[in-house]
């Protein structure tokens, strides 16, 4: 039973963090291993707050224990991490990540780095993200952060496309083989926007951007799902990111039709594995030509 360690926050009512998360990865095929950081009733965005705490690091390095003694870890193909509950959280997932890769060379780390965002502020605790910074990023294969986590882990600030694509680049430099900004906020107010870059080449989609009388909570982590079960299935970069910008948007757009607030990832559940709508993807050039549009062929050229 091969599958996913997913360390991330989970929610009782709704969708954010693992619960964001783990079913996407089910539904396109994967076994997965959720391991919870934080167990809350909601997310921490409505406004008549929330119940529940953060587990001690220990936690998460005696699960771990566990599955190692009954033979997951021989049998985990990545692991996911998003949103950590206290900075010695993000040590023990360090310590996660090399054990697993003792025990599958090829497993791929994932992570997406929960910061913040400039609507939301920071939301992490105290030295989460200098952890996320210094230690999980750079180690990670695949890092997915949006404009404001990527701004910080590329330190400098992001206002334009030249700018992004400056920052993937400086992102790559620090260690990670492929950056995926799940949210670029600079590039147009009408549109969401999402970047790839992976060796010499980035990449750009862009999707319609609904509005909600408040931001939607979740969507990140269920973009980094998305992602991680495409390139699991061997499918190229280029598709796997073109793949979650539609789905992730097929969840969206489910969710303003029923007037919801709480992403509607189970209503929309058949569109996670085939999206209804595509968009195009934008290959950038130069600086003078900025980005053409091109085609996503069959290729199986993934990360391994």
């Amino acid at each position: 039973m091969r599958g996913v360690i997913s360390i991330q926050s989970h929610v009782v009512f709704g969708h954010a963090g693992n619960s964001s998360a783990v079913f996407p990865l089910q539904r396109m095929g994967f076994e997965v291993f959720p391991v919870n950081t934080v167990q809350f009733s909601n997310h921490t965005q409505y406004s008549q707050g929330w119940k529940g705490r953060a587990f001690p690091a220990t936690d998460l390095t005696e699960i771990t224990d566990g599955l190692a003694t009954i033979g997951v870890l021989d049998q985990c193909d990545a692991i996911l991490t998003g949103y950590q509950g206290n900075a010695d959280q993000c040590d023990a997932v360090a310590d996660i990540v090399n054990r697993v890769k003792e025990h599958n060379p090829s497993a791929i780390y994932v992570c997406d780095p929960v910061m913040g965002a400039p609507d939301k502020g920071c939301i992490v605790g105290e030295g989460i993200a200098q952890k996320l910074i210094h230690s999980l990023m750079p180690m990670a294969d695949v890092i997915v952060p949006n404009q404001f986590e990527l701004s910080q882990f590329a330190a400098m600030e992001i206002n334009n496309v030249s700018d992004a694509v400056l920052a993937c680049k400086r992102a790559l430099n620090k260690g990670p083989g492929i950056v995926l900004v799940k949210h670029l906020y600079a590039i147009a107010d009408d549109k969401f926007s999402m970047m790839l870059a992976f060796d010499d080449q980035v990449y750009m989609v862009q999707r319609p951007k609904p509005d909600f009388e408040k931001p939607l909570v979740g969507v990140g982590d269920l973009i980094s799902s998305l992602f991680t079960a495409g390139l699991l299935k061997g499918w190229s970069i280029e598709k796997a990111f073109k793949h979650c910008n539609e789905a992730a948007y097929a969840v969206v757009k489910e969710t303003q039709r029923t007037g919801e607030w709480e992403l509607q990832i189970i209503a929309a559940q058949d569109e996670l594995v085939n999206p209804s709508e595509r968009f195009a993807l934008y290959k950038y050039i130069d600086a003078i030509s900025d980005f053409v549009r091109v085609d996503v062929g069959p290729s199986l050229r993934g990360i391994a």
